[in-house]
């Protein structure tokens, strides 16, 4: 039996329009240089030792039609100036042998920033809840922020986000994704 664990993941994002739905996806994901592969949505889990690369290097190693998982964050509009977005955040253990977590979330109405740092703080709590980091019910973002650097346990933490304004008469698609290569 043979066990699939990613050696190595690179992050994506992509934008696409189009009257129909399912070709503002499909530009989306060549906007984001993946379209070429079938998606395997994946859950949340960074595997252990992997490591983080450009996006470049990682297409480059990719041949057209092969199986590609991936955690993906996708979200549609065919409504005149709505705000959309979609983002992966990533949260890696400053013990490379543990693993981390990869968070997908999409939303309406929030900026790159903001949707950005959902996701991204979504996986560092993940992550610390893991590595025996507490927090109080009360405890605020800054605080959480904080102690984590402070436990020295979560070592980098990051995200890809995309947004994009839908317009009159077409489908605007955004994609995030991080992408695994075996």
């Amino acid at each position: 039996m043979s066990i699939f664990v990613a050696k190595e993941v690179f992050l994506t994002k992509g934008i696409g329009r189009h009257k129909e739905k399912l070709a503002s996806f499909e530009e989306a994901l060549r906007d984001a240089k993946i379209a070429r592969y079938n998606l395997v949505h994946v859950s949340s889990i960074f595997p252990p030792h992997c490591k983080v690369i450009p996006r470049q290097k990682g297409v480059e190693r990719l041949k057209p039609g092969q199986i590609l998982h991936c955690v993906l964050s996708r979200n549609a509009v065919n409504e005149n100036h709505r705000l959309i977005a979609s983002s992966v955040g990533l949260a890696i253990p400053k013990d490379r042998s543990q693993y981390g977590y990869i968070s997908e979330h999409h939303t309406f109405g929030e900026t790159d920033e903001q949707t950005g740092e959902y996701a991204e703080d979504l996986a560092a709590l993940m992550l610390s809840t893991i590595q025996g980091i507490e927090f109080g019910s009360e405890t605020t973002w800054d605080q959480k922020e904080e102690i984590w650097k402070l436990s020295g346990k979560i070592v980098k933490s990051t995200n890809v986000t995309q947004s994009a304004i839908g317009i009159e008469g077409a489908w605007t698609t955004v994609v995030a994704a991080a992408v695994f290569v075996f």
